[in-house]
């Protein structure tokens, strides 16, 4: 399998599995990803999903298949095919019930820095290099990922990016906020996630995105959640651990 979900405890991990290619993405892996998400979504005991290259071969993502792509050029049902499956994976990537992080080790390039910019938090390790390329092929980037670009680095960050198409190193990306964190291993930040309350996790999450679509002021649905929040058994197991001085132990956090 090129991609697939292999679940560990409370993690699950969408693995990016086609070295020969540098982990390059077809249309197949395309359209297996929105199953895969869906998995790690309705699985109640999974409470976080992290996107990662399968073994050390050097990329995370090394963007499209530029074979398949010219194979396909004058194709224009392919090409709208294509485009819709890219569409709906960062869509639903980027909207997923669960906190995501992107563990980036080697390249990231085009269609991979966009999936790296449809998760939450992204740790690159200190070989990782970004680039966002169609300028060098005179194509385009898809809107919603140049929205994803634009909201991490701002706009001046993101039109150097795609204008240059170069590559740019992990230090840099820290820099430029396009990662937030250069570390050998994501272990320590996904363990500090899953000791918080995955249930307010998603619902930040989701004001987040709330606030990054336009929104800037509450309506009853964020008053709403604001307020059942106290109600919920991660609210009592939290302050009770607060109070026995103990680390609590929160649930799942998402309603099914």
């Amino acid at each position: 399998m090129t991609v697939r979900l292999e679940k560990d405890g409370a993690v699950a991990r969408l693995l990016i599995d086609r070295p020969e290619a540098r982990n390059a993405i077809n249309m197949a892996m395309w359209e297996a990803f929105p199953a895969l998400i869906r998995d790690a979504e309705s699985d109640p005991s999974i409470r976080l999903l992290e996107l990662r290259a399968a073994d050390g071969s050097g990329a995370f993502c090394a963007g499209a298949d530029i074979k398949e792509l010219l194979a396909n050029k004058d194709n224009a049902s392919w090409r709208e095919a294509n485009q819709a499956e890219i569409n709906r994976v960062q869509h639903e990537l980027a909207r997923i019930n669960l906190p995501t992080v992107a563990f980036i080790d080697g390249d990231c390039v085009g269609g991979g820095c966009g999936l790296a910019l449809a998760c939450d938090i992204r740790v690159a390790t200190p070989r990782a290099r970004f680039g966002i390329t169609p300028g060098k092929l005179g194509l385009v980037y898809p809107l919603h990922d140049v929205k994803l670009l634009t909201d991490l680095v701002g706009p001046g960050q993101a039109k150097r990016i795609l204008f240059t198409g170069e590559l740019l190193g992990a230090d840099e990306a820290l820099r430029i906020g396009l990662v937030e964190m250069v570390r050998d291993s994501s272990e320590e930040l996904v363990e500090a996630i899953l000791a918080a309350s995955t249930y307010s996790a998603i619902e930040n999450k989701r004001f987040v995105r709330r606030i990054l679509d336009g929104q800037v002021e509450d309506d009853a649905a964020t008053l709403g959640i604001f307020a059942t929040a106290f109600t919920r058994e991660d609210f009592a197991e939290g302050t009770q651990a607060f109070v026995e001085k103990r680390k609590p132990v929160f649930g799942s956090g998402v309603d099914q």
